[in-house]
């Protein structure tokens, strides 16, 4: 794979180096290295001590030469903490400058603690930094070389007044701590050194400017079209507004995440990225997720009331014939219990075994065939669903596993969904076809000829 190769391959390595020796963090590592090959900026919301800032530190280890700022933003946080102390001899000569080398203005990646609790000067000037990347210094108004700023907070912004601030983030990703089934790995896990980045996990400039240039070119396809369409239409259903240019900015990333593949036109599975775009608050994280995995991923729950009714509507009556008495004359209930009667307690004799047997009720073979035959009906129409549940779980998941930026979460999800869907309908076509077996089984009587009423049952 040369470094001229657009496909996924090329950005694989600088993910394994942000994820490495870290858990459940698939999701914002790759909305973190997105943002940085686009440009964004990501903010993360989460508690303390979840690798908020290690994934900031790991982004600034993959620009090779990048310089690096943080702090911990409290409301009595000054501008020079961020900005630069004043120049005294620029104050000398009565201009008002900062000295910018080695704070924010000079950096490349950047991370803000606590990012709301900074006064309005400092978000002021931060709303321009972040969106025009240039920065007022005296009069000048100078450029600035931030690729991506990182912001963390432990919760959504309250006051209005931050709203235009949050709404610079184009990516908002919750973080949350391991849960239960991660949390022996996060004892037993060991830590990993800082240690020098691989040469393959290194951003290279010129494959970033191929990558941004090429961008713009990718097509929104129709597919792609149709799905944000239906993602307007959930968030006007839920109350949920998206700015227009939020909306530009979202195809934007797609276009530039397509192209990071190799891709021509952005693919339904770009739109993985819809909830840490569009949802402004985290608690609306899971619907836009259930609207992606629903319409690309396939993983809606599919109606089976009306076939599940059907196999019970048999099973119940192969149970009623099972128990159904012999006909009136037919003397085997007698002969049974005589033959119970002279057996000894506790002992069952085989003259009662065979008695037993012949104690049930008796149908013809016309009335085996068609319980049978309508049995067959009924399992043939599963094993073709199942079938077709089957192909869409080959075709969904192929799609799936070729996606290289998709969360490996999301994938493993997707797995299970459509695993549990296929069992679910094998174990109602194994348990039908024991029904089917049950009626074939049923005691037999060449003599008779009877044609039984058809059960009824009314699947889709």
């Amino acid at each position: 794979m040369t470094r001229e190769d657009t496909s996924g391959a090329v950005w694989a390595p600088m993910l394994v180096e942000l994820e490495r020796g870290l858990l459940q963090r698939d999701v914002a590592a790759r909305a973190l290295l997105l943002a940085a090959l686009a440009g964004e900026h990501v903010l993360l919301l989460g508690p303390p001590g979840t690798a908020k800032s290690e994934l900031a530190r790991r982004l600034q280890r993959l620009l090779s030469g990048a310089h690096y700022f943080e702090r911990l933003l409290t409301r009595f946080t000054v501008p020079e903490e961020l900005f630069g102390p004043l120049s005294l001899r620029a104050l000398e000569d009565d201009r008002y400058e900062r000295l910018t080398e080695g704070y924010l203005p000079s950096a490349e990646v950047a991370f803000l603690d606590e990012v709301f609790k900074a006064n309005s000067a400092i978000l002021n000037t931060l709303l321009g930094l972040l969106h025009e990347r240039q920065f007022d210094n005296g009069s000048q108004r100078l450029p600035v070389p931030l690729v991506c700023l990182v912001g963390a907070s432990n919760e959504q912004p309250q006051d209005d007044s931050l709203l235009a601030f949050y709404d610079r983030f184009l990516l908002r990703v919750p973080v949350q701590p391991v849960d239960d089934a991660h949390f022996t790995a996060l004892l037993l896990a060991d830590t990993p050194a800082a240690g020098d980045t691989p040469a393959d996990a290194l951003i290279n400039p010129a494959d970033l400017k191929a990558l941004r240039e090429r961008a713009p070119a990718v097509r929104l396809g129709d597919d792609a079209l149709a799905l944000l369409l239906q993602a307007r239409q959930h968030a006007s259903e839920t109350g949920q507004t998206v700015s227009d240019r939020r909306w530009r900015q979202l195809v934007a990333l797609l276009q530039l995440q397509a192209a990071s593949r190799g891709a021509s036109a952005i693919s339904p599975w770009d739109l993985w990225l819809l909830p840490f775009v569009l949802a402004a608050d985290p608690a609306q994280v899971p619907g836009w997720t259930t609207l992606f995995m629903h319409a690309v991923a396939h993983t809606a729950p599919l109606p089976l009331d009306g076939l599940e009714h059907a196999v019970q509507a048999f099973e119940s009556q192969l149970d009623t014939e099972r128990r159904a008495p012999p006909d009136a004359q037919d003397d085997s209930a007698g002969k049974l219990a005589l033959a119970r009667a002279i057996t000894r307690p506790g002992e069952e004799s085989e003259m009662v075994r065979i008695t037993s047997a012949r104690a049930l009720r008796r149908y013809s073979p016309v009335h085996l065939e068609a319980r049978v035959a309508q049995c067959d009906e009924l399992l043939d129409r599963l094993l073709a669903l199942h079938g077709e549940w089957l192909a869409q779980a080959h075709a969904v998941l192929a799609q799936a596993r070729a996606h290289p930026w998709l969360p490996p979460s999301w994938l493993l999800q997707v797995e299970a969904a459509h695993a549990e869907r296929c069992s679910h309908l094998a174990r109602l076509c194994a348990q039908h076809q024991s029904t089917r077996n049950g009626f074939a089984a049923l005691p037999m009587d060449d003599a008779l000829y009877d044609h039984p009423e058809p059960v009824h049952w009314n699947a889709p």
